[in-house]
């Protein structure tokens, strides 16, 4: 699979790489190395170190435009699509080490509630990048550049997204993609996600980049 640069113009259209704030990415990156490196993939919605910090006045004040912001990680190994999701909210992301993401485009679900994973695209981004996603683009789980150093990714998101699911009555077949609070799921049929109940709305190949890396 063909890996991209989030510095290339097709980037564009998935989110953009966010300049300006370099004393609050440094201050970030300094905390994110001290969370975990999980052989798999680990997520905390809200990571206290980090929620602590000064830069997550700066991350809901500049980046949120003063809304409640959670900043949490994404942090292991991993080469493997499995899922995507989607929120209502720009998330806005930032490693310590290089790392890659999956994306695709809310409009390439179609009607029947079905992506085609060969729609899906790989982008890289540097270590100490700064990056926004468009509440538009779909993505899920970063995966590693290199498998001796994993990835910490931060995970910035409007406040009290991906925790419990809201009970909720389904009243449009979007309802059904629901999988947490303001987190919608497609899942493939060979992840663990399909296998907990989640929509599986992933057709075609459960990309791996093992090979392209």
């Amino acid at each position: 699979m063909k890996i991209l640069s989030v510095f290339d113009p097709e980037f564009k259209a998935y989110g953009k790489v966010v300049t300006g704030m370099e004393e609050t990415v440094a201050e970030i990156l300094a905390a994110l190395e001290k969370t975990p490196l999980p052989e798999g993939v680990g997520y905390v919605p809200t990571e206290p170190i980090l929620q602590e910090l000064p830069a997550a006045t700066q991350v809901s004040e500049n980046l949120f435009g003063g809304m409640p912001a959670q900043l949490g990680w994404c942090n292991g190994h991993n080469t493997r699509l499995n899922c995507l999701e989607y929120h209502r909210d720009s998330e806005f992301n930032l490693g310590t080490q290089d790392f890659i993401l999956l994306l695709a485009k809310m409009e390439d679900i179609g009607d029947d509630g079905k992506l085609d994973t060969a729609k899906v695209k790989a982008f890289r981004a540097p270590a100490g990048t700064l990056i926004e996603c468009y509440a538009t683009t779909l993505h899920y789980a970063p995966c590693h550049c290199d498998a001796s150093k994993g990835f910490r990714v931060l995970v910035a998101l409007p406040w009290l997204t991906n925790t419990d699911k809201p009970a909720i009555k389904e009243l449009s077949p979007e309802d059904k993609l629901l999988w947490a609070r303001n987190k919608w799921l497609l899942a493939h049929p060979e992840s663990s996600e399909a296998a907990q109940g989640a929509y599986v709305g992933l057709v075609g190949e459960n990309i791996d980049i093992a090979d392209s890396i």
